[in-house]
């Protein structure tokens, strides 16, 4: 058990917390025996073990479960035998914070070891901490059978492959921080319930990363947050999944990027340099979110006829190909641009206001097309520095858009602004109200920063 100060006088004040706490719970399960919903320590009456124990498994923290568990017996048969979910977080205790590695490991050891059916692990501790392979080692084979979820972020050294130890039959989630994620032998029984996976600061390869996706069969979500690709992948990294629906990747720098994803329904991009990427599918794609992504080429195919959602932000396009695709996007219903730079291919930007940096040819050309974006019903627009264009940019996306309902204006707004710039923000202003006369049936809101 976790040693906690004064642990009888703690339990008895937390049992008597819970009684609120579990009453929906008790009523969902069972409303003609509710109350006394809890009774004193060593009474046999009050809920059924398997209640409380998805009482214990709501609270999650392991010191809350500990102290809660020593109320009774009955309690601390509900924590060995119905308890499914622990959380170790130093955010949820501080006194984590003054123990030592080894002892924590000790803590964690007796915790976990007093429990059967565990479903759900969280270890995560402050950046000073790093772990031995040993205990952890220990604690991924001890609940192998019975682990649906796992989330480990805490340094493990000397590093060692937590995929090797961890539980494969069940496992639906796992998330890793921190470590070495090292090869996995591509059967495609590996991990045949895995469905999302979760790396952040992770050292790993691209063949390890393309090998675990072929031992995931089901896998439906991958994150990649800031990985520390091994050097002989910098090059390229190809990744396909059959049954991938959605993709964040975060800090990432490669030459390379090549997806093939045939399900793929979210792709979300950020804070990225890349030479390359290209992603190929059939046409699922239902969202795309670019934000802070410097790409020299980017090529997402004919992915874009069930768009649903496009949110880009901080990002230099070619503006006549990106007017095409959107227009291609039958079923698009909120388009979001912010910070964008609209450049040709041949030509520098004119820097022209907003967060838009627009030729005026160019923009000229994008709204003079007369395809519309019929289903279109949220737009978002935004600016760094406001000019008269911007305004007349705003006129001519409304113009395109017949089933808008919602407009979203982001504006940035210094303190000190010259008798220019208000001038152009008042003019702007006026423009809006008498734009607004003729749209009466869009709700416009007005963000500004």
């Amino acid at each position: 058990m976790l040693s906690v100060d004064s642990p009888r006088n703690a339990a008895d004040r937390f049992h008597r917390q819970l009684i609120i706490f579990s009453d929906n719970i008790l009523i969902r399960h069972r409303t003609s025996e509710i109350h006394p919903v809890l009774r004193p320590a060593g009474d046999d009456g009050g809920p059924p073990v398997e209640v409380i124990g998805n009482i214990l498994s709501r609270l999650g923290a392991a010191r809350d479960v500990v102290i809660a568990a020593a109320t009774c017996r009955k309690w601390r048969e509900a924590c060995r035998n119905h308890l499914h979910t622990l959380r170790f977080s130093s955010d949820d205790w501080p006194m984590y914070r003054d123990l030592t590695s080894s002892r924590l490991e000790i803590l964690i050891t007796q915790a976990i070891f007093q429990t059967t059916g565990l479903q759900c692990l969280s270890i995560s501790m402050d950046e000073v901490v790093t772990f031995s392979p040993a205990p952890v080692i220990a604690w991924l084979l001890y609940t192998r059978e019975t682990l649906r979820s796992l989330s480990y972020t805490v340094r493990t050294s000397p590093s060692f492959s937590i995929l090797e130890r961890c539980g494969r039959q069940k496992l639906e989630a796992l998330f890793l921080a921190h470590n070495a994620v090292m090869a996995v032998e591509p059967s495609y029984q590996r991990f045949p319930s895995l469905k999302s996976i979760s790396f952040s600061s992770v050292s790993i390869s691209a063949l390890d990363l393309s090998l675990l996706l072929s031992a995931c069969p089901k896998l439906e979500s991958l994150a990649l947050i800031s990985p520390e690709i091994a050097p002989d992948s910098l090059a390229a990294m190809e990744l396909s999944s059959p049954t991938l629906k959605s993709i964040y990747v975060e800090a990432v720098s490669l030459d390379r990027f090549l997806l093939e994803a045939d399900c793929l329904e979210l792709l979300h991009l950020k804070d990225s340099t890349l030479e390359l990427f290209e992603f190929a599918g059939k046409g699922t794609l239902k969202q795309l979110k670019i934000d802070d992504l410097s790409v020299m080429h980017l090529d997402i195919g004919d992915n874009v006829e069930r768009l649903e959602v496009v949110d880009v932000s901080n990002f230099t396009m070619v503006w006549p190909k990106f007017y095409q695709m959107i227009c291609k996007s039958s079923g698009l219903r909120k388009l979001r641009l912010w910070g964008i730079i609209f450049d040709d291919e041949d030509d520098a930007p004119e820097e022209l206001s907003l967060s838009f940096d627009l030729r005026e040819g160019l923009l000229q050309e994008g709204l003079q097309g007369a395809t519309q974006l019929g289903s279109l019903a949220v737009l978002e627009l935004g600016w760094n520095v406001i000019t008269d264009q911007f305004g007349q940019w705003v006129a001519g996306m409304l113009g395109r858009c017949p089933e808008l309902k919602k407009l979203v204006v982001h504006g940035v707004v210094s303190e000190a602004k010259t008798h220019e710039e208000c001038q152009t923000l008042a003019d702007f202003t006026s423009f809006m109200v008498s734009l607004m006369r003729k749209y009466m049936h869009i709700d416009v809101r007005f963000e500004y920063e």
